[in-house]
């Protein structure tokens, strides 16, 4: 910084003139080359693929450049949106999605704000690790797990039951078609509470301990302490979490569903991507298969925008 004398005698500290754009660039160059890789994979899977949505608004024939196809305009999407189908689908999706993204989030933080509780450092991590393993586990296995404790012959969920005379029968639980929602729902919250927790505990942990001390010294209790303190020092991660959550609520894959369902409980377990998968490349309608990928896609953004400017518009915070 510059000294530089006023009238009335007291020096004044001027700062130097922000660097050129340029110059800033060349002294952060090692940064921008790192960044190089990631940049190329977001361009090369997320924005070249977007050159296939013209896909919509065609006839696509396999064998043929993209540009040489039948245009047929919107008929993909007046095909998608008059087919009683989808709406059943569409109804699926939003009820697995909402119940998902209640429990999903509930779970995690109610966990979360339990083991920060728990003094034992070697337990807590413990707890902690056993907690988040199911999320390296494939669905394949989860869904073979579920499957064999839900089974009639010799589930542990049945013989539980059994043994405790609170059925005389062993249930089917696969074969209930109102229950399936539940099981997915459940199934999911098994496997993803655990490594879910981790960004709240993460979140916990930066919290200055000396707001708890204070409130500590002002008489607090736990959960007073967990209301006025953790809850909201965790609010922003869990807006953005939350945010992101709600632009994935039609896209929420097919995985938990083609696994754990079966032909009974089709009209229960059918979600957008699935089909997408059997009415669209299934069957080779290629271009209606792309219609359903684009409106998902084009919905979660919305959705997305949506939370974020409510967000927003009420706690003058963004996250985009």
């Amino acid at each position: 910084m510059k000294t530089i004398p006023t009238e009335t005698g007291i020096l004044r500290h001027e700062p130097k003139k922000a660097s050129s754009f340029w110059s800033t660039l060349w002294r952060q160059r090692f940064l921008y080359y790192m960044s190089v890789p990631f940049v190329l994979w977001v361009i090369v899977f997320s924005y070249i693929p977007i050159w296939g949505w013209l896909m919509a608004f065609q006839n696509y024939k396999p064998g043929r450049f993209i540009l040489d196809q039948q245009w047929v305009g919107l008929s993909n999407f007046v095909q998608l949106f008059t087919d009683d189908k989808f709406y059943l689908v569409l109804r699926n999706t939003l009820v697995m999605s909402g119940m998902s993204l209640v429990v999903g989030f509930t779970l995690p933080i109610l966990f979360a704000l339990l083991l920060n509780e728990l003094k034992g450092q070697l337990f807590k991590r413990s707890v902690q690790t056993i907690s988040y393993l199911p999320h390296f586990v494939s669905w394949v296995v989860v869904a073979g797990i579920v499957t064999k404790m839900l089974s009639t012959d010799g589930g542990i969920i049945n013989q539980l039951l059994l043994g405790l005379q609170l059925t005389d029968q062993p249930i089917q639980f696969m074969a209930r078609a109102n229950w399936f929602w539940t099981i997915v729902t459940a199934s999911d919250a098994w496997k993803e509470t655990g490594w879910h927790t981790i960004i709240f505990l993460s979140a916990i942990a930066g919290i200055d301990p000396e707001l708890y001390e204070a409130a500590t010294v002002d008489g607090a209790g736990r959960f007073q302490r967990m209301r006025h303190i953790t809850l909201p020092g965790i609010r922003s991660t869990f807006m953005i979490l939350f945010i992101l959550a709600i632009g994935s609520l039609i896209s929420i894959g097919f995985e938990k569903q083609f696994l754990l369902g079966n032909p009974i409980v089709a009209d229960y377990s059918q979600v957008l991507d699935l089909y997408a998968l059997n009415y669209g490349i299934g069957m080779n309608r290629y271009s209606f298969g792309t219609a359903v990928g684009m409106f998902n896609s084009v919905v979660s953004v919305i959705l997305v925008v949506t939370a974020n400017g409510i967000y927003k518009r009420y706690t003058k915070e963004s996250i985009l």
